[in-house]
């Protein structure tokens, strides 16, 4: 009865820790993109649990021998699809030290510990990027959950006591209206849909021709909707569009959403991190005018999945929206410390905390900054490489670590280069060296290759490049 036997445990861990230290060193020997078929690992996995105990020695058999070739390596350095992210050695090392505790920090006398080392370490982080004094965070573990969070708040605040009344069938309740750039994340699709704001009332903004929301189409849209009766509360500027990070002139943004009562949430999900870089401190500027702020340290702050921090300013706001207190969890410090259950709609909360503060101990404000750098000069090499090649063009600016690009023959119309560059795609990320995804951009279809992975080097970026080419010419070869 019971556990399993602690010397059980420590060989199988052993040989686990032994086996990630292997792999994270040489994991180019894996096809970056999983080749199995849909089905392949369900099939290949008994269809019943097992009767009897098994030991740990034939899951770990299996582990290797099933649901490795199952996997797309993220931790992989030549994997650019997405955003790029990499789960560092500190923080896998928290990961495995907070599984062990096993604590859940729903309320500050549930475990101290948690709620406390969050609070800090996001203090610290705030400090790291430049803003300013004032901001609350917690940690979430996606993007999409910090933003709902966000409006949510932002709906609270509009004052139609939504959280008692609800939404339906209320008269004196006007439309309720978001704004965010035609380049924003499907996230904030999701989050409107999800509070019962309805998808219609997501208005997208259009965009300068570097892909930022321009401020005066942005004016312009919440005149049209006040005039017409509705109730802008919120907008939504990125720092760090997801198809190609262009970055919202958010000064302008805050100055035209206060002039309307709305909520400011900036989305920096990918590149609020980057601030941590003096000389790119400048893509936060404004924020500190916002009312809530997302980013993700584990997509570029080298922290495993999942991670996501969402600041804000009024954390009451937060806390009317989702705060609920049944008899079971009051206790007597409720009065004096921060609940964090108190802030969103989980109560269990794992102590995500552990893993970012071991990360920004192990690389400190130096080396954070000198890798974000690299990866920017990756960018600007790879940038480089496409635009002095005939037949290949940049299609969007190169902000940060991230470049649009694609294949264009001559005298082939959109529709070809979409189905050239569609193919080019699919023959590089079958052979398994490197791993790109796409976009579209005012109809264009475009690679993206996104540098962000701790590991990623020069040769990484230029193996991409030689896969490119020797695709594309192989396609046409054939053609």
């Amino acid at each position: 009865m019971g556990d399993l036997s602690p010397d059980e445990f420590r060989a199988a861990a052993h040989a686990a820790v032994d086996w990630i230290a292997e792999y994270l060193e040489d994991s180019q020997q894996y096809p970056v993109r999983s080749r199995v078929q849909p089905g392949d690992i369900r099939a290949a996995l008994p269809p019943s649990p097992p009767d009897r105990p098994e030991p740990l020695e034939a899951m770990l058999r299996d582990f290797h021998g099933t649901i490795m070739p199952g996997i797309t390596h993220w931790n992989h350095p030549a994997f650019f699809a997405y955003f790029a992210n990499s789960g560092a050695y500190p923080g896998i090392l928290g990961e495995l030290l907070a599984a062990g505790l096993n604590a859940n920090g729903m309320l500050w006398v549930t475990s101290p510990a948690v709620t406390e080392l969050e609070q800090v370490t996001l203090d610290w982080l705030r400090q790291l990027m430049g803003l300013g004094e004032g901001w609350f965070g917690e940690i979430t573990d996606t993007a999409s959950v910090s933003t709902f969070y966000a409006l949510a708040a932002a709906r609270e605040r509009a004052g139609f006591d939504v959280r008692t009344r609800g939404m339906a069938a209320r008269a004196d309740l006007p439309r309720l209206r978001v704004y965010c750039s035609e380049h924003a994340h499907s996230s904030i699709d999701k989050a409107v849909i999800a509070l019962g704001l309805g998808h219609e009332n997501l208005v997208k903004v259009r965009t300068d021709e570097q892909y930022r929301l321009r401020p005066d189409a942005l004016a312009a849209a919440i005149a049209a909707d006040v005039a017409a009766g509705f109730k802008p509360i919120a907008v939504v500027p990125c720092v760090g569009t997801t198809s190609i990070t262009s970055i919202d002139p958010v000064p302008e943004v805050v100055r035209i959403a206060r002039e309307h009562g709305c909520w400011v949430h900036v989305d920096a999900a990918y590149a609020g991190v980057a601030a941590i870089v003096p000389e790119l401190r400048y893509l936060l500027d404004g924020v500190d005018g916002a009312d809530s702020l997302v980013v993700n340290p584990h997509k570029w702050l080298f922290t495993p999945m999942d991670c996501s921090v969402l600041y804000t300013r009024d954390p009451q706001s937060l806390k009317q929206a989702f705060a609920l207190l049944p008899e079971y969890l009051v206790t007597r410090t409720q009065d004096e410390t921060v609940n964090l259950m108190d802030y969103g709609i989980q109560l269990g909360r794992r102590f995500r905390s552990l893993k970012l503060w071991m990360v920004l101990r192990a690389f400190g404000r130096e080396g954070i900054a000198e890798r974000i750098r690299h990866h920017c000069e990756l960018a600007r090499e790879f940038a480089g490489m496409v635009h002095f090649e005939g037949g290949w063009e940049l299609t969007a600016p190169v902000t940060l670590s991230l470049v649009c690009f694609r294949r264009v023959q001559p005298g082939a119309d959109e529709t070809a280069i979409a189905a050239h560059n569609a193919a080019i795609m699919e023959r590089v990320n079958a052979r398994g060296q490197v791993y790109l995804s796409h976009t579209k951009l005012e109809g264009r279809y475009t690679l993206r290759l996104a540098i962000g992975n701790i590991r990623t080097d020069r040769e990484h970026i230029e193996l991409a490049w030689r896969e490119l080419r020797e695709a594309a010419a192989l396609l046409e070869r054939v053609a």
